[in-house]
């Protein structure tokens, strides 16, 4: 059999990760198997080998990948609003706190996907989890930093940051708790969005 290419290979590998991004936001890395990944990635179970040693492995990839997605999308929203970093955080909250985002996890932001997973899978997923989070927490302190200083105001570095965090961890709650409920109470699940939306414009 013709040996396969290193760019085919590193296709392969693409397919895997996208497959499994899609796959443990929307069932959890414990609710899906290597099989069924492999099948929706166009594979063979065996393949799997050859790219990662464990689905473990293939966890922190997943990790590692959803969140540089998510902070290049953030870098997006502030290059959209040069001149008012009120408007990129607001930007940043109706895009993230929304009810297209709550009913596609399999898209979405894997810091809400992929909370629960990363606390039940011991150190080494939580520490990549960990290098995403400070990505949001920093890029969200220049924000409201250069926010600050457009409105003639001057929190320190530490106030800053103690905004950053309650922000982020506040769009990521709202979206968590409002998937709790959206099959059984729809009408509480807008609400939770709405109430945390509103909420977060005026911080």
């Amino acid at each position: 059999m013709p040996r396969i290419t290193q760019e085919q290979k590193k296709l392969n590998r693409e397919k895997i990760v996208q497959a499994a991004g899609e796959g443990f936001r929307l069932h959890g890395v414990d609710g899906i198997g290597i099989e069924e990944l492999m099948k929706t990635a166009g594979m063979t179970h065996g393949g799997f080998y050859n790219h990662f040693s464990s689905k473990e492995d293939l966890a922190i990839e997943v990790y590692r990948q959803g969140f540089a997605d998510s902070l290049n999308a953030l870098a997006a929203i502030r290059k959209a609003h040069p001149r008012s970093a009120r408007a990129a955080l607001h930007d940043m909250v109706d895009g993230y706190v929304t009810a297209a985002h709550r009913d596609h996890p399999e898209t979405g932001c894997a810091s809400a996907a992929l909370a629960v997973d990363a606390g039940r899978h011991g150190a080494t997923s939580q520490a990549e989890y960990r290098r995403g989070l400070e990505g949001y927490f920093s890029a969200i302190t220049e924000m409201v930093l250069d926010r600050a200083h457009q409105t003639g105001t001057e929190p320190t570095s530490a106030e800053a940051r103690e905004q950053a965090v309650a922000l982020f961890c506040q769009m990521v709650g709202a979206l968590v708790v409002s998937r709790a409920v959206a099959e059984a109470d729809p009408g509480l699940s807008d609400e939770v969005l709405t109430a945390n939306r509103k909420q977060l414009r005026r911080s």
